[in-house]
């Protein structure tokens, strides 16, 4: 069986756990705590980031975006009206942007520096970066998630799904980063209703299960975050 090594609280990890889910395959996960930088993930990925897709003859794929694109090559394209990237060149090139626009700049403006303040550190010792969160880096990624929300909401709120008529990678990769902040309560949904409906109908999905059921040692959801309803 083919072996993915993701964290629960990396955005890109659970955004390559959704396409496998909603792609119907089955894979091994293994929780890769990075900053302890193993000698043995390391050979498989020299990096040292998360995800990392281990194929059944072993062959690593390393990050989002490749294996997104590996997976849509291989699986994907027999899926025809289930393919989670189209087949128009134009409509691909949206797909790709907007996933882009969650998997990298929201990442980095976001969801990235808020998981490592308050998530991450709690788990690495001194040594590693570990230690008290910083206000300052808390504060900055805060006042970021607004405009973000707002992007979101006109895009749910102008197309059925954020790249079109079906749901997309764009999607995903939304709701990957999205059920992220949500976990750690720092989405205000009453600001944002029309993103909110969108996220509902990604939260109801089957592929969307196994993470709501998820906890992470040491913090609490808050209360919404597995109901379908809120």
């Amino acid at each position: 069986m083919p072996t993915l090594y993701h964290h629960s609280m990396s955005s890109p990890s659970r955004f390559v756990r959704l396409i496998l889910t909603e792609y119907g395959y089955q894979t091994e996960l293994i929780e890769e705590q990075t900053w302890e930088k193993r000698r043995d993930f390391l050979a498989l990925n020299p990096a040292g980031t998360l995800p990392v897709y281990v194929d059944d003859s072993m062959r690593a794929l390393c990050g989002a975006t490749v294996i997104s694109e590996y997976l849509d090559e291989t699986h994907g394209v027999l899926k025809r009206d289930r393919r989670l990237l189209a087949e128009d060149p134009f409509q691909r090139a949206e797909i790709r942007r907007l996933t882009e626009w969650f998997m990298q700049k929201m990442e980095q403006d976001v969801t990235r520096p808020l998981v490592r303040e308050r998530v991450y550190k709690l788990q690495m010792t001194a040594d590693q970066g570990g230690g008290a969160p910083d206000s300052k880096v808390m504060r900055m990624a805060r006042g970021n998630i607004r405009q973000h929300m707002k992007y979101l909401s006109w895009l749910a709120g102008s197309r059925q799904w954020l790249a079109g008529d079906r749901l997309s990678y764009a999607d995903l990769a939304a709701a990957a980063s999205i059920s992220v902040l949500d976990y750690l309560g720092e989405i205000d949904w009453m600001e944002s209703p029309v993103a909110k409906e969108w996220y509902q109908r990604l939260k109801s999905r089957p592929s969307f299960r196994p993470m709501l059921a998820e906890r992470v040692r040491g913090i609490t959801p808050v209360s919404h975050y597995a109901d379908l309803d809120f």
